[in-house]
C-alpha cells in the first residue's frame, strides 16, 4: 500500500516538528515547507495527498497557496490551520477552497480525525457516491445564473467563482427540490464519505453559498434551513 504523504506547511519550527512527529508516527510521510513559496515548490514536486497549511506564513500567505492549488487541482485535500478566534479566516478559506480548518491549539487527535476523514471524503468508494442528473452548462439557481463549466455564479449584478465543492451541493440540491436534505447526505455528496466530525464545514460552506446564490442572502429564500435536519432547495418552479 502507497504511503500517503502530507505537506506540512507552517513557519513556526517547533510547531513544524511537532506536526511532523505526530505524522510520521502515525505512518503518514510528512514533507515539510517553511514559508509560502516552499510550499508551492514542495506541492507541485510531490503531489502530496493532503495539505496542512498554516494561514500567516512569509513570502507568500496561505491563502494565497490554497488560492493557487485550486487553479489547476479540486482534489488534493487541504486544511487549514487558523489562529484562535480569527473567524474571517475559516470563512475566507472555506470560500477559496479549503476543505476543513483546524484552530490552533489543537489537540491531537482531533488533528488526526480531521486528516483522516479529509483523506476519505478524497478517496470515495464508489457506492457512496449520491448519483445527481446531468445539469446543462448553464441554468438557474435561486436569484443566480450558473455556469457549470466555468464554475461561475451571476447574482446582484456582480460574478462569484464557485468551488467544486459548491457546485457539488448545488447539483444535489438541484436533483431534489423541495426535499430536505440531511446534513450527512449533502455531506457525503460534496465531500465522498461521512464526515466523521462536526458539521460546522458543511454550515459555512452553505453560508457562502447563499452570499453567490441569494438575492438576499441574510433572508434566504433559496436554501432554507431545517433545523436539526438539514436544508431544503425551493426552486422558483416548484
Amino acid at each position: 500500500m502507497k504511503q500517503l504523504e502530507i505537506l506540512v506547511v507552517e513557519d513556526d519550527i517547533n510547531i513544524r516538528n511537532g506536526l511532523i512527529d505526530i505524522l510520521e508516527s502515525e505512518g503518514y510521510l510528512a514533507v515539510a515547507a517553511a514559508d509560502g513559496r516552499a510550499a508551492l515548490n514542495a506541492y507541485k514536486n510531490r503531489k502530496p495527498d493532503l495539505v496542512l497549511l498554516d494561514i500567516m506564513m512569509p513570502q507568500i500567505s496561505g491563502f494565497d497557496v490554497c488560492r493557487t492549488i485550486r487553479r489547476s487541482d479540486t482534489v488534493t485535500p487541504i486544511i487549514m490551520l487558523t489562529a484562535k478566534g480569527e473567524e474571517i479566516d475559516k470563512v475566507v478559506g472555506l470560500e477559496i477552497g479549503a476543505d476543513d480548518y483546524i484552530t490552533k491549539p489543537f489537540g491531537v487527535r482531533e488533528l488526526l480525525a480531521r486528516i483522516t476523514a479529509a483523506l476519505r471524503r478524497a478517496s470515495p468508494p464508489a457506492a457512496v457516491a449520491t448519483k445527481t442528473p446531468p445539469l446543462p452548462d448553464n441554468f438557474t439557481f435561486g436569484g443566480a445564473q450558473v455556469d457549470r463549466k466555468g464554475y461561475t455564479a451571476h447574482c446582484n449584478g456582480r460574478q462569484h467563482t464557485l468551488s467544486a465543492r459548491e457546485m457539488k451541493l448545488i447539483e444535489l440540491f438541484m436533483a431534489h427540490p423541495g426535499e430536505v436534505l440531511s446534513r450527512d447526505t449533502l455531506l457525503n455528496h460534496a465531500w465522498g464519505v461521512s464526515y466523521y466530525g462536526t458539521t460546522r464545514t458543511l454550515d459555512q460552506h452553505i453560508a457562502q453559498l447563499r452570499k453567490k446564490v441569494e438575492a438576499q442572502p441574510e433572508a434566504p429564500a433559496t436554501i432554507i434551513t431545517v433545523h436539526g435536519i438539514g436544508y431544503r432547495y425551493v426552486s422558483s418552479d416548484y
